[in-house]
């Protein structure tokens, strides 16, 4: 673990040592936690063998939840590869957001529009036992995932996923929440995002068009006319988006426009009601 930290302190990985442990641990099939009880426990060589060839992807800057194949979002454990966004706690407060309009007491439908991974929508159905949603997903694979990730989590007698863009999607009307971690990435600056983003993660589910905001301006006009009314819409939004985005609901006839924080103290979310009339 040592060798192996010193590897990834080298390649400028910030939290070297505890990538280091947890990848010692996947490979040895054991939890973080036990390491220390099994210290002077002999290494398989297969074992080592594992671990430093993803020590290796690691350095390279593979993400570390490709490398382990899953990550943890709002409790709950994702499959995680590169056929869609990697789930981030940042996003958690996205989940927040819609749980603060979703009863717990009654049935209500949930959509998310470019749903990837499946993690928000996952994470809401997770938590609202009621609720019943659809994730829509215009990326065969992405959808795939989301779909095996419905599965693993006991959530496909509740969820489905159209595969498809969200413009041909037809049911707009019948969703009592519409939530989307949409692309927000301002194009010329994809270049200079972290490898393990700019690499990695699918560009169509990052790139925001010149201005960031091209999903935004879809989803926004499309829900302007065919939202159910009183509906809620909840995005994510990049840190410095709250005006512009909320502009853009605002034009749009929406009420009740909240923003809300991440733990970074960022601005990451922002929720907006159809008007009822």
């Amino acid at each position: 673990m040592a060798e192996g930290a010193a590897q990834l302190r080298k390649a400028g990985i910030e939290t070297a040592r505890l990538e280091a442990r947890w990848l010692l641990a996947h490979f040895a099939g054991c939890l973080s936690s036990d390491l220390i009880a099994r210290g002077g426990d002999e290494v398989l060589n297969e074992t080592i063998s594992m671990y430093y060839e993803g020590v290796a992807r690691r350095v390279a800057h593979v993400p570390l939840q490709h490398i382990l194949g899953t990550t943890e979002f709002y409790g709950l454990e994702f499959l995680s590869d590169t056929r869609a966004l990697i789930p981030r706690p940042d996003s958690e407060i996205v989940v927040e957001a819609a749980l603060a309009q979703v009863p717990d007491n009654m049935p209500v439908f949930i959509a998310d529009l470019g749903t990837g991974s499946g993690c928000l929508l996952s994470a809401i159905l997770a938590n609202r036992p009621l609720a019943s949603g659809e994730g829509v997903e215009a990326s065969p694979d992405a959808a795939a995932l989301a779909r095996e990730n419905l599965i693993r989590l006991g959530l496909s007698d509740r969820a489905s996923i159209h595969n498809g863009p969200w413009s041909d999607w037809q049911k707009w009307g019948a969703a009592d929440l519409i939530i989307s971690n949409p692309p927000y990435i301002v194009s010329a600056e994809m270049a200079g995002l972290m490898p393990e983003v700019r690499d990695h993660d699918p560009a169509a589910a990052l790139d925001g068009g010149p201005d960031g905001l091209n999903a935004y301006r879809e989803i926004v006009g499309l829900a302007a006319g065919r939202m159910k009314p009183g509906g809620w819409l909840v995005f994510e939004i990049g840190y410095d988006q709250r005006l512009s985005v909320g502009a853009l609901l605002e034009t749009a006839g929406f009420e009740a426009i909240t923003c809300l924080k991440d733990l970074g103290g960022n601005d990451r979310a922002i929720a907006a009601q159809h008007p009822v009339v």
